[in-house]
């Protein structure tokens, strides 16, 4: 991937560097809020009454409410009016941990005090550049040179327009220069030590913009389309330049540990409850179709990555890794009823708890087969940002077996965009009626069959 680098890079204000632009800010949008959220209160409660347990439990309480309902973010246009609600229902619902009305109306105090001149200090020192962050306007078009031109005027916003990414040049009046096409962002960013995206209109499709803008590690705003009409999307996920809407689009979900944590408490009571069925399936199945018992498979997980998965064999089918769809009818009845209830993917879980895959994600695909769809579906290879799962989103929407591999990559990179701990939890227990309808299912199937 090339950059088109400008002839010469005007600091966009004076006295602009990469060490004042990008990590002040990047502390401050990360550790400000959370720190005046809890120290302004505690100072509070400390004065009105005195810290105690039961109050240190409580402002933490308060904490993981801002925490979770995303007021805990530093926006391009704080406005302490419009962040109230949230810090009163931040503080009213834990308020059934205390007894004391005193120490819930001084956190409350505290927490409002506190926000108010946090967002007074932002302001201020934004506008002296001291939290600058270094931007770059994704649109050529007379909005996103409208947007450069409100972000040199006023440096309130904390907002240091770079450059543009697009595949028109913005004209000489701009000020700034064309870094790059779209798809260059992921470079650009690197680059220049980029830590805002502003997406106005530029010339590339959505779907384009999708793929490049997974890529890119830092905040992205977007202006929406008829963004002069209003929105249903809460206050706290907008934000705006100069009455320019811009939909915030949200961070990465639950890391790496938390998503491993998940699978292994999970996992490991799935584990521990499924394994006397597993052991009477075995059995079953040793018994009537002998050995072996179980099925491995070489299958494709993050990033691509093989993984080895671990199945009760149900299938004698001669080429596993190229066969797409088998007649079902040569399995026999036991195999059958494993394959309609999904009993026969139970196995899978100690390949949870060894952490070849993850309770909830996409369906892992044969290295043959995933090759094939790369090629031929939209999207199909952003399924491989998270690790492979037993269960996902689109499973328990019925796109399983031979279905539409397009539906599918829909349905997985909607959850990976939108995952979370309460997701996995909805699609385990959706997961768990499965037996029941699959076996509902071959009770049919099996009376409908001469």
């Amino acid at each position: 991937m090339t950059v088109r680098a400008p002839a010469a890079r005007a600091p966009a204000c004076p006295g602009e560097t990469r060490r004042s632009t990008r990590w002040p800010a990047v502390l401050a949008g990360t550790v400000l809020l959370p720190v005046c959220d809890a120290g302004a209160p505690a100072a509070a409660i400390a004065v009105a009454g005195g810290l105690s347990w039961t109050a240190l439990a409580y402002l933490a309480a308060v904490s993981g409410v801002l925490r979770l309902s995303g007021a805990q973010r530093l926006r391009i246009c704080p406005r302490w009016s419009e962040e109230l609600p949230w810090l009163a229902f931040a503080v009213a619902v834990p308020a059934v941990l205390v007894r004391s009305w005193v120490l819930v109306a001084a956190a409350a105090a505290g927490l409002a005090a506190g926000r108010l001149a946090c967002c007074a200090g932002v302001r201020a020192a934004r506008r002296h550049r001291l939290l600058a962050e270094p931007a770059v306007i994704a649109g050529t078009g007379a909005l996103g040179r409208e947007i450069a031109r409100i972000l040199r005027e006023h440096p309130g916003y904390g907002l240091v327009p770079v450059g543009f990414a697009d595949r028109l040049p913005p004209g000489t009046a701009s000020g700034l220069p064309l870094l790059g096409a779209p798809e260059d962002l992921p470079a650009i960013v690197e680059r220049y030590g980029v830590r805002h995206v502003l997406v106005c209109f530029p010339a590339a499709t959505d779907a384009e913009l999708a793929t490049v803008l997974r890529a890119v590690r830092v905040r992205v705003s977007v202006v929406p389309r008829l963004y002069e009409l209003g929105t249903t999307v809460p206050a706290r996920y907008r934000d705006e330049i100069h009455a320019i809407p811009l939909a915030v689009l949200s961070p990465a979900p639950a890391g790496r540990f938390a998503k491993r944590l998940f699978d292994v408490v999970a996992g490991g009571l799935l584990f521990a409850a499924v394994a006397p069925l597993l052991g009477v399936l075995m059995t079953a199945l040793l018994v009537r179709h002998g050995r072996p018992v179980l099925f491995r498979q070489v299958r494709l997980s993050r990033d691509g990555r093989p993984v080895t998965i671990v199945k009760l064999r149900t299938l004698d089918d001669p080429a596993p890794d190229t066969s797409w769809a088998v007649r079902e009818e040569t399995c026999g009845r036991l195999r059958r009823l494993l394959r309609a209830t999904h009993f026969d993917e139970l196995p899978q879980l100690w390949c949870v708890l060894r952490g070849s895959l993850s309770l909830v994600g996409p369906r892992p695909e044969r290295p043959y087969f995933a090759a094939r769809f790369a090629r031929t579906v939209p999207g199909y290879d952003q399924r491989h940002r998270v690790p492979a799962g037993v269960t996902g989103w689109a499973q328990v929407h019925g796109l399983h077996g031979d279905t539409s591999i397009a539906q599918r990559v829909r349905f997985d990179n909607a959850y990976i965009e939108h995952r979370s701990c309460w997701t996995d939890l909805v699609i385990l227990a959706r997961t768990l009626g499965t037996p029941l309808s699959g076996l509902r299912r071959s009770r049919r199937s099996e009376g409908e069959r001469p």
